[in-house]
């Protein structure tokens, strides 16, 4: 996955529990789900969780600035063409895949997630 800015691949991010994301500016339930991620990232990332949020917003402006205007702290990426969500068959947004340390998709979340919730943190911190 990668725009202008970076490459990420799922293999760089090894040995530690993914929390992958695709998202868009322009749909409401992400807009709403965004702050909880970007809190649980802060709690977990000690514990070895990566918040990967791959948005699939056309216009690099909107997506630069929603990122600045929400604080959004996320190791983020645009993927305008929309590829990496086509692979897992991703076309509803907030829709998040759990993927644990060995690569291994563990659970998929459509719609969004209040990520802060003690059920959650729990469960990530077990994986």
């Amino acid at each position: 996955m990668h725009d202008s800015d970076r490459t990420v691949t799922l293999s760089q991010l090894k040995g530690r529990v993914v929390v992958l994301n695709f998202w868009a500016t322009w749909c409401p339930p992400c807009i709403e789900e965004m702050p909880s991620l970007v809190q649980m990232q802060q709690r977990m990332k000690a514990k070895g969780v990566t918040v990967l949020a791959v948005s699939v917003d056309v216009d690099q402006d909107n997506y630069q600035r929603f990122l600045k205007d929400h604080s959004v702290n996320l190791l983020s990426v645009r993927d305008a063409d929309q590829k990496s969500n086509a692979l897992y068959g991703t076309f509803k947004f907030p829709e998040t895949y759990v993927i644990d340390r060995t690569g291994i998709v563990r659970r998929k979340f459509i719609g969004a997630v209040d990520w802060t919730e003690p059920d959650v943190i729990e469960y990530l911190g077990k994986l």
